[in-house]
């Protein structure tokens, strides 16, 4: 089904991958402006979700530098703004995310791995949960954080007549 993986043979060639893979993050900083997203899939779909990300990629015109947990299907996906103007990286990128986390979800993964949804994937819930789900969560909320207290705004999308 594609992809490699590589597996380090020694302490020496161990300790070389995990310094590379602490610094992926610098490297991408010093690049470009970036989103990154975080998404999970069976591992099995890994390839089919790079696949994915390079057609979003292509439609919309960007570059991305992806790395993650293969070994749990989680694919940290960094968006490069590159040269994209500041209004087509506001208007366009949002709609890239979510027709990639659309595609997650058919893969059989959420748009969320280690780090939450919290406020960036928030916007996205809707792709998950259906209406109906959000609002028993939401429900469940209310009843063990009445005064809205713990991350207030950090897990639901504000709703105009929201009390939360």
């Amino acid at each position: 089904r594609g992809g490699e993986v590589l597996f380090a043979q020694t302490a020496a060639e161990q300790e070389k991958l995990w310094y590379l893979r602490r610094r992926i993050g610098e490297a991408v900083k010093a690049v470009s402006i970036y989103k990154e997203e975080d998404t999970v899939v069976p591992r099995g779909y890994l390839p089919e979700l790079m696949e994915v990300v390079k057609r979003v990629g292509r439609e919309y015109g960007f570059r991305t530098v992806c790395y993650g947990h293969a070994g749990d299907g989680n694919l940290h996906i960094n968006i490069l703004r590159d040269e994209m103007s500041e209004e087509v990286w506001s208007e366009k990128i949002p709609e890239a995310i979510r027709e990639i986390f659309k595609n997650v979800v058919e893969l059989g993964g959420t748009l969320s791995g280690e780090h939450g949804i919290g406020y960036v994937q928030k916007e996205y819930m809707d792709i998950v949960l259906s209406p109906h789900n959000l609002l028993i969560q939401r429900g469940i909320k209310k009843v063990m954080d009445p005064k809205n207290i713990m991350n207030p705004g950090k897990i639901f999308p504000q709703l105009p007549h929201d009390e939360m």
